[in-house]
């Protein structure tokens, strides 16, 4: 499972329903193109919490389809409606995901013992392998190494998806946990992750920039890490100007340049501002997206 995914971006038209042709679009630029080892499949980038439960069913089922057995395909099921996150589990299960993800549930102040029992719930009812999603920036739930302790018990629990600036921490748990899967969440701050012995890396701007992250994790792998600083460097000034454009909207409209249908972003979220696409284009050619 070691590599780099792409946290998959989904296109909308304005009426907010999935376009099917381009998201199989997306998924072949990520497959042919941006050789990607595996795709994140409804997480934060694939705008999943203003879906519904038919809607993420439809992802699950397009991506499946369309990428079969040609890499690796991680289920983000996570919900504050538990009822819900297990139905997702079990149909991703039964598509053939080769394992499930899900974000800490959020919004109520749940204690550990419930989010333990979020977990236990959604492994027991689907029987696949786990990655916990510790995104604490956005779920507002942190996660110590003595609860880590706790949710790794249970063996389906692989590893995590860990979105999280704090490398004292992550370099704690990859320590205390050599064994388990660790895959860093902050594009801007992969090299560090990969310095701290992360297996891999899971990320929205991969979808058009997959190649230069493969370029930073096999030069760390290799030890030169001077030269991966370099790419990194790039890679920054690219995520510069798409977070300073709207990060979902200007990743969309980089795919919509290159010729992939990505369509919209889901309301309420804003539209791309039209007037700023010849900076997009001048992002494209500068940096060979």
């Amino acid at each position: 499972m070691k590599g780099i995914y792409s946290a998959l971006i989904v296109p909308f038209d304005e009426n907010g329903n999935i376009i099917e042709r381009g998201l199989r679009e997306i998924v072949r630029q990520n497959i042919d193109e941006q050789k990607v080892d595996g795709l994140y499949v409804n997480g934060s980038s694939g705008e999943n919490f203003m879906l519904s439960t038919e809607q993420k069913k439809q992802v699950f089922e397009i991506v499946k389809d369309e990428s079969k057995d040609e890499i690796i395909l991680m289920a983000q099921v996570g919900s504050v409606n538990l009822t819900e996150a297990v139905e997702l589990g079990q149909y991703a299960t039964e598509l053939g995901y080769d394992c499930l993800s899900a974000v800490t549930p959020f919004y109520y102040p749940f204690s550990f013992e419930e989010i333990i029992g979020y977990y236990d719930t959604i492994i027991e009812a689907t029987g696949n392998n786990m990655l916990i999603y510790a995104i604490p920036a956005l779920s507002g739930v942190s996660i110590s190494l003595e609860q880590y302790d706790a949710l790794f018990e249970n063996e389906k629990i692989i590893g995590v998806k860990y979105t999280d600036p704090d490398l004292f921490s992550l370099e704690r748990l990859r320590k205390r946990y050599p064994d388990k899967w660790i895959f860093y969440g902050i594009d801007e701050m992969l090299i560090y992750g990969l310095v701290s012995g992360v297996d891999g890396a899971i990320g929205s701007t991969y979808n058009v920039n997959g190649k230069r992250a493969r370029q930073i994790f096999d030069l760390t792998a290799e030890g030169k890490v001077q030269e991966a600083y370099k790419v990194q460097h790039d890679t920054n000034d690219i995520i510069e100007k798409v977070l300073e454009l709207g990060i979902y909207q200007t990743l969309k409209e980089i795919l919509k340049i290159k010729g992939i249908e990505a369509g919209m972003n889901k309301k309420p979220m804003r539209a791309f501002d039209n007037r700023k696409q010849g900076e997009v284009k001048r992002l494209i050619k500068d940096f060979g997206l």
